[in-house]
C-alpha cells in the first residue's frame, strides 16, 4: 500500500476479490459507477472550519462558569468528538497530499501503521459523537419530563460518570472494529448500535415535541389565541425536523454503506455505491460543522461568550 486511503477498512467489501469488484463495476456501467472526485482541499477546508468551531464551543464552556452543567459537558464532549473527526481527517488528508508530492516517502509498513492508528480514531470519534447526540437526547428528556427533579436524576457524578463511560466504550469498540473488521458480526454491531440511535433520538424528540403542543394548545385555548399554537407547532416541528434531518442525511449514507458491504458485496448496483464512499465521509464532517450550530450557538449565554472569546477579552 503506497498511501492512505480514508477509512480504508470501510470503504469497501473484503470478501469480494478485486477482479469480481472490477467486474461487477464494469457490468454496471456508466460514469455513474465512477464516484465523485472529491478534492483532498475540500476534505482540508471543511475539517478546518469545524475544528475551529468546536474549538470555540469548547474555550465558551470552559470560560464560562454559568455553562458548567450536565448539559453544557454534554454538548462540550460531542464538540471534542467532532473535532476528532476533524483533526483525523486533516492528518490523514495531509499525509496523503505530501505523500503524493513526494514530500513525504515513508515505508509502506509505516504507512499501514500510521493508516490503522488513523482509522481508529475515526472510528473512535464517529462512535463517540454518536453516543453524545444520543445523551443530549435523553438529558433534554429529563429537562422537560422530570423537570423538578432533573439535578437529582442528573447530577454531576453521574455526568462525569456517563462521558467517562462513552469514551471508554468508543475506545475499546473502535480497537475491536479495527482488529477484527473482517467479521460482519462487528459490522452488525456498528449498524445496530446506529438504528438504536435513530430510533432513541426520533423517540424522544416526538414525544417532547408532542408534550411542547399539547402544552401551547393549553394555553391557547385559554387565552383564545390560536394562531400563537400554530406558529408554536410549525417553529417545533421545523426545529425536530433539522435536528432529525441532519443526522440521518449526515450518517445514513455511511451506515448504507456498511449495511451493503454485510448484504451485497458483490453486487453491481452495491459496487458503485461503494464508489462514493469518500462522499459520505464529507458528509460525516459536514455534521461536525453543524452540530455546533444546533446544539450549542443557539444558547444566549454560549453566543455572548464566544464573543468573548474571539475578542480574547479572558
Amino acid at each position: 500500500m503506497s498511501m492512505l486511503a480514508p477509512l480504508r477498512l470501510l470503504r469497501e467489501p473484503w470478501n469480494a476479490s478485486e477482479g469480481n469488484q472490477s467486474n461487477a463495476t464494469a457490468g454496471a456501467g456508466g460514469a455513474w459507477c465512477q464516484g465523485l472526485d472529491i478534492p483532498n482541499e475540500l476534505f482540508l477546508t471543511l475539517g478546518l472550519v469545524s475544528l475551529v468551531e468546536n474549538l470555540l464551543v469548547v474555550a465558551a464552556i470552559l470560560k464560562n462558569r454559568n455553562l458548567h452543567s450536565p448539559m453544557y459537558y454534554f454538548i462540550c464532549c460531542l464538540a471534542v468528538s467532532d473535532m476528532l473527526v476533524s483533526v483525523s481527517n486533516l492528518a490523514e488528508t495531509l499525509f496523503m497530499l505530501l505523500m503524493e508530492h513526494g514530500v513525504l516517502v515513508i515505508r509502506a509498513s509505516i504507512v499501514r501503521h500510521m493508516d490503522n492508528v488513523i482509522d481508529m480514531l475515526i472510528c473512535s470519534s464517529v462512535v463517540s459523537s454518536l453516543s453524545f447526540l444520543g445523551v443530549i437526547a435523553v438529558d433534554r428528556y429529563i429537562t422537560i419530563f422530570y423537570a423538578l427533579r432533573y439535578h437529582s436524576i442528573m447530577t454531576l457524578q453521574r455526568a462525569v460518570v456517563t462521558m467517562a463511560s462513552v469514551w471508554l466504550a468508543s475506545t475499546v469498540s473502535s480497537t475491536v472494529l479495527i482488529t477484527y473488521y473482517r467479521n460482519n458480526a462487528i459490522l452488525l454491531c456498528l449498524i445496530g448500535f446506529f438504528l438504536f440511535m435513530l430510533v432513541l433520538m426520533l423517540v424522544l424528540y416526538i414525544h417532547m415535541f408532542a408534550l411542547a403542543c399539547h402544552h401551547v394548545r393549553s394555553i391557547s385555548s385559554q387565552q383564545k389565541q390560536p394562531t400563537i399554537y400554530r406558529t408554536s407547532s410549525l417553529k417545533g416541528a421545523v426545529t425536530l425536523t433539522i435536528l432529525l434531518g441532519v443526522f440521518f442525511i449526515c450518517w445514513g449514507p455511511f451506515f448504507f454503506h456498511l449495511i451493503l458491504i454485510v448484504t451485497c458485496p458483490t453486487n453491481p448496483f452495491c459496487t458503485c455505491f461503494f464508489s462514493y464512499f469518500n462522499l459520505f465521509l464529507i458528509l460525516i464532517i459536514c455534521n461536525s460543522v453543524v452540530d455546533p450550530l444546533i446544539y450549542a450557538f443557539r444558547s444566549q449565554e454560549l453566543r455572548r461568550t464566544l464573543r468573548e472569546v474571539v475578542l480574547c477579552s479572558w
